[in-house]
């Protein structure tokens, strides 16, 4: 019987409007973790730096893209704030922009140390590399940001596992 884990890591994925990128990946690690058996020690959310989309669901498109390879998207848009540093032990932001957003939020240098750039946990990905926003882009960007947050969050997953995060 395989053993049951409580919660035991809170990651937020953020961008700027909390629509495309931030919801995507959210929806992809929530699938990853169903599929692994670990949806139950990962809690998954996402936000963004604005707050320009409160109370929305996903963009219509990424919605759309998102449910072609299976993943429903249903969270509404919140925004990130200084005290939203307390919910979580990793903070993952889309590009460079929103990780300094964050970073210049951070209350302390403890909640800074937990901002990094999702695609640092994508293999094919050079260091500091960004998931571009999709949002005034056509059908091929939303896929791209879909193929990105699929490798970027089983990177994130297998680092997880590899740094005793999780249980195997």
């Amino acid at each position: 019987m395989a053993k049951v884990t409580l919660i035991v890591l809170r990651v937020c994925f953020v961008c700027l409007g909390n629509i495309c990128r931030s919801p995507t990946a959210e929806g992809v690690l929530r699938r990853l973790l169903v599929e692994a058996g670990l949806e139950r020690a990962v809690h998954v959310e996402s936000a963004g730096t604005a707050s320009y989309h409160v109370g929305e669901l996903p963009d219509r498109r990424t919605r759309e893209h998102a449910r072609r390879r299976g993943l429903v998207l249903e969270s509404r848009a919140r925004h990130f704030t200084a005290a939203s540093f307390q919910r979580f032990e990793l903070v993952l932001a889309m590009d460079e922009a929103n990780r300094r957003a964050l970073l210049e939020l951070a209350p302390s240098e403890a909640d800074a140390s937990k901002v990094r750039l999702l695609r640092d946990y994508d293999p094919e990905a050079p260091p500091g590399a960004s998931v571009p926003d999709p949002y005034y882009g056509g059908a091929e960007d939303f896929e791209r940001v879909l193929d990105q947050c699929e490798r970027a969050c089983r990177g994130l997953l297998d680092a997880l596992r590899e740094g005793g995060a999780v249980d195997r």
